[in-house]
């Protein structure tokens, strides 16, 4: 509130300010008193006579004024920017920056994307995670105890993403024709953005540029969820345990989404990076 009262202090006493460094106008029948310093900085040249002339100085050219457009190019450009990584380790290799034309992908481009996904180093690490919090919480009593259960947990978790990211981002999207990146939309309300991320868990853009349903995404996940009923448990399979795994891989496409939505805003305004 104080910027706000001085901005307003300064725009009513500013046209004061200037009247005051102005000189006074003489008043009607009284000479205007000699005042050396208001010719101090006039150039001075002489005639062949060596009398002094004064110069006005010359008149200054206004500079050509800016384009709206200008002002807004940096700033546009600087919106909806996406880096490989999230927090500089999450990778962020299939999000693409607002406003950005990019060429489609080929089918050795998809699988590509999809390798780096999967054994990218970070996804080693976050297979441990999981595993350790399966292990915790006895999340799969069939897989016994000690550290042969905990070995258990993560390959089964680790083949759980590699044939996700596989079916999401490579097979399915191949197939369909489809684009299995996420295409920020950088502008707009908070709650607008948010709308957006999650219609992406079902709509997606094709290759040739058009909108069309995201069966990369809830395709490729029902074909995950049913992979699993081949190296599962049997306590662990079933139309159900399907539904229920294909739901959880849903879930976390949209917050994965919203993540990749907001990322360019917490890294400028929250990391104070350009």
């Amino acid at each position: 509130m104080t910027r706000y009262i001085c901005c307003a202090l300064f725009f009513v006493l500013s046209p004061a300010l200037v009247r005051a460094q102005l000189p006074s106008a003489p008043q009607p029948g009284r000479p205007e008193p000699f005042n050396a310093s208001a010719f101090a900085n006039i150039p001075q040249i002489t005639d062949a006579h060596g009398s002094g002339l004064s110069i006005p100085p010359q008149k200054q050219v206004p500079a050509p004024a800016t384009s709206t457009n200008d002002h807004h190019k940096k700033p546009q450009a600087a919106e909806g920017k996406q880096t490989k990584r999230m927090l500089w380790v999450v990778p962020n290799f299939a999000a693409v920056s607002a406003n950005a034309h990019v060429a489609p992908l080929t089918t050795r481009q998809k699988f590509a994307l999809a390798t780096d996904d999967s054994f990218d180093y970070s996804s080693f690490v976050w297979t441990g995670i999981l595993a350790v919090q399966g292990f915790a919480v006895n999340a799969d009593p069939e897989f016994g105890h000690g550290a042969a259960a905990y070995g258990r947990y993560y390959w089964h978790n680790f083949v759980d993403g590699v044939s996700g990211t596989y079916f999401t981002e490579a097979i399915v999207p191949v197939i369909t024709h489809e684009d299995p990146r996420y295409f920020t939309r950088g502008q707009g309300g908070f709650f607008h953005r948010l709308g957006y991320a999650l219609s992406r868990t079902f709509l997606t853009k094709t290759d040739s540029g058009s909108t069309s349903f995201n069966w990369s995404e809830v395709g490729g996940n029902a074909l995950e969820a049913t992979l699993s009923n081949a190296y599962y448990p049997a306590e662990e399979r079933g139309v159900s345990q399907t539904a229920k795994n294909w739901g959880t891989q849903m879930e976390s496409a949209a917050l994965n989404n919203i993540a990749k939505e907001f990322w360019p805003d917490v890294r400028s305004k929250v990391l104070r990076q350009k």
